[in-house]
């Protein structure tokens, strides 16, 4: 069964540290699984006080993942890969930070898996609690996503199509936008945490990364983050971009994904929900037009008959 509990908002002070321990124990308990949650309170103590000394504010805490392998997740503002903590001078209240100052190496000794996945608006640090502290060196973490410039895009080459997305709706797109990446964060932690009991998500983990490389163009992010961040407002733009005529397989390949993925979610089998029946529409419509016009149609304005011709 996926996990998906509300994420509680952490306060600064110690008393955060405090909060998280006995938010995730109670978590642990919720789901019947009491055995992780002496690992799953040190691995959070070591994390929050990390984001806490090093991150920037807000700091969240939530579990996803399911019953047989929750994740314990900590999310911060900073771009910046987790640090080590220094140690601090500590009142008697304070029992909680006493782990403060020894590194990531608890989160390796309590977890079955850990790592930080960077993005451009800060990172999240998650591990799976372990059933047992491992008295050795612990598992490695991962780290990906790393602050700094996009994935570069594939160069045009001489064959190349103009394509106008005309009438985009910039409330789709914006949510278009928020679903792939949240369903590419989602395929990649479960590729990396368990990899062998999902390998689906491992596929996908690929297959979003040669995505976004070969995309980045084709899909016109950057002009219509611009309008989308002008400060206008705007319902629509229209969009106007050349884009690689060999770039229509793979819009096609993601058209197919995105159905698969949709069955995948119905099933529980991934944690993210299923697109809306507006959500569908829409991405059809979007990467349509890549396909239609590098085959040498003409563009099609979207319009509401979108909505119902093409989910009858």
């Amino acid at each position: 069964m996926p996990l998906s509990r509300p994420a509680l908002l952490l306060r600064t002070g110690s008393r955060a540290v405090q909060d998280a321990r006995s938010w995730v124990r109670a978590a642990c308990e919720e789901i019947d699984r009491a055995d992780l949650a002496e690992c799953a309170e040190f691995g959070v103590s070591e994390l929050v006080s990390n984001a806490l000394f090093h991150g920037a504010a807000p700091v969240t805490i939530r579990m996803r993942g399911t019953v047989d392998h929750p994740r314990v997740e900590i999310r911060d503002a900073s771009t910046e890969p987790p640090l080590l903590p220094v140690p601090l001078a500590l009142d008697d209240e304070d029992e909680v930070l006493l782990t403060v100052g020894r590194g990531l190496s608890i989160v390796a000794s309590v977890s079955d898996a850990w790592g930080a996945d960077i993005d451009a608006s800060g990172k999240t640090v998650w591990f799976t609690p372990a059933a047992e502290i491992d008295e050795g060196d612990g598992v490695e973490g991962v780290i990906t996503g790393p602050a700094g410039a996009p994935p570069k895009p594939e160069r045009l080459g001489s064959e190349t199509v103009e394509v106008s997305i005309l009438g985009v709706p910039l409330a789709l797109y914006k949510g278009f936008q928020h679903h792939f990446r949240e369903l590419r964060r989602e395929v990649r932690l479960l590729s990396l945490a368990h990899a062998n009991d999902y390998p689906l998500a491992a596929s996908l983990s690929a297959l979003f990364g040669s995505l976004e490389r070969q995309l980045l163009d084709g899909l016109g992010h950057g002009q219509l983050s611009g309008v989308i961040g002008s400060g206008r407002h705007r319902e629509t733009a229209d969009l106007h971009v050349r884009m690689p005529r060999s770039a229509a397989e793979t819009m096609r390949r993601f058209l197919d994904m995105l159905d698969l993925i949709d069955e995948f979610c119905r099933q529980e089998r991934l944690l993210v929900l299923a697109r809306s029946p507006e959500q569908v529409a829409f991405q059809r419509w979007f990467l349509g037009e890549y396909l239609t016009q590098a085959a040498g149609g003409r563009p099609t304005r979207w319009s509401g008959t979108h909505m119902t011709g093409r989910l009858c």
